[in-house]
């Protein structure tokens, strides 16, 4: 059993069915003097079986004084509202019962007796599917705080180990059903390479190892890739583009999340030949010299009064917006074009904030021309699905500014003007004391 993956001091919480391979796992930290806590999760399936399972693992607990605790599931009623297996939803539900209970328990880690032979069924299954690396690594040693120790022990080496100690165990009635992909292989397949190499589970253990080894060093290269070439919205598509391909789909799913290899492809297709990419909910879409992943289309701004010493909350663009009457100019503060100043005399009814409105355009200041806001947006690199929310302000006589762009020459201040309006539009974060801001409707 590898121990070098438990904390050296700090409780250990047992993650226990009553099964031959939790009960090796609990009995064995046990003896080895580790602090251990267990925990069961019924899962609200196999009716008395399960009670059964859950009485056993309390009543050992409570003759050898080991802290229990344990919480019931309804697992066939979770996957039916997700549309998860039965399976994947009993996964879910039983990590998340385990982290509770880690919380509660105080407990430094989580061990689970995830075995040789469960390494070995998971990988094969994994390559039944078809995988990349990351299926073919089997199971992680190390996954947040769960630990799984037992990872180069076979169940058979479990088995004998309670049967040498009389340490009782129970039996899940499920394991026997082949209706199961991991059943199937665990009584038809894994036997056959047995046979073959009877050290096969040792041997997959090392290949497993030196696969997870290979796929953290492809990763660690597409993180490199990402630091350098990527921003909080999208990537440099040219050079996504030009990386060998294992680390450029590697780049791509470390944005995208967990999607499928078509998936991946169809994005990275997307990088290199422009457009977009629709895959499970997420849409990617190349601009410019830029690919966007996870491209949520912004929600038009409704029309909006500004009104002076109100802030105006805008959380479709995530902004709030300041209106102030000031006497003079601040020097160099409107270089960004978030903060503007307005001459007073020039405005004309209420200042209010709107979205982009087919055919407009006005006269930026210092430009010399009349733009159009499509043309604005255009050389400010702003993508297509963002510009119904970039703010633009106006008064009853036309465009004042757009965010992001030059003031309207009609009315922009200059550095000897008196008698200002000063308006500064700043990202939206949560105010300590929980402050409302006026909706200025």
């Amino acid at each position: 059993m590898t121990t070098d993956i438990l904390p050296a001091e700090g409780l250990i919480l047992c993650a226990v069915s009553g099964g031959v391979d939790s009960m090796y796992l609990l009995c064995r930290l046990r003896e080895w003097n580790y602090p251990v806590a267990a925990a069961h999760f019924h899962h609200g399936l196999r009716g008395a079986e399960a009670d059964r399972d859950l009485d056993f693992v309390r009543g050992f607990c409570e003759r050898k004084n080991i802290p229990f605790i344990s919480e019931k599931g309804d697992t066939a009623g979770y996957a039916a509202s997700r549309h998860l297996g039965m399976e994947e939803a009993a996964r879910v539900l039983r990590y998340a019962f385990l982290e509770r209970a880690a919380d509660r328990m105080g407990a430094a880690v989580i061990a689970t007796a995830h075995t040789a032979d469960d390494n070995a069924e998971t990988i094969l299954m994994n390559l039944v599917r078809g995988s990349g690396l990351h299926g073919l690594g089997g199971i992680p040693p190390v996954r947040g705080r769960i630990r799984r120790p037992m990872l180069d022990v076979s169940r058979r080496e479990a088995e004998e180990y309670l049967e040498s100690r009389k340490i009782p165990h129970v039996e899940d009635s499920s394991n026997r059903d082949d209706v199961f992909l991991r059943n199937r292989i665990r009584h038809h397949v894994l036997p056959l390479l047995k046979a073959e190499n009877p050290a096969f589970l040792a041997a997959l253990f090392r290949t497993a190892k030196l696969v997870r080894e290979d796929d953290e060093f492809l990763n660690d290269l597409a993180d490199a890739f990402l630091a350098e070439n990527a921003d909080g919205e999208s990537i440099d598509a040219e050079a996504l583009c030009g990386l060998p391909r294992p680390i450029a789909l590697r780049a791509i799913r470390r944005r995208a999340g967990s999607i499928s290899l078509e998936h991946t492809e169809a994005i990275l297709r997307a990088a290199r030949e422009g457009g977009a990419a629709e895959v499970t909910g997420l849409r990617a879409e190349r601009f410019r010299n830029r690919l966007y992943v996870g491209v949520v289309p912004a929600a038009p701004l409704p029309d909006r009064v500004l009104r002076p010493g109100c802030v105006l909350a805008l959380p479709e663009a995530g902004l709030k917006v300041f209106l102030e009457k000031i006497d003079v100019m601040q020097p160099d503060v409107h270089k960004s074009f978030n903060t503007f100043f307005f001459k007073c005399a020039n405005i004309y009814g209420n200042i209010t904030v709107t979205a982009r409105k087919p055919g407009d355009c006005y006269r930026p200041a210092g430009r010399g021309c009349t733009k159009t806001l499509k043309a604005l947006m255009e050389e400010k690199s702003v993508p297509p699905w963002k510009r119904p929310g970039v703010p633009v302000l106006r008064d009853d006589l036309g465009i004042l500014a757009m965010v992001g762009a030059p003031a309207a020459e009609r009315v922009c201040a200059e550095p000897e003007d008196r008698d200002l309006y000063k308006i500064e539009f700043v990202r939206d974060e949560p105010d300590e004391k929980g402050q409302q801001y006026a909706s200025g409707r």
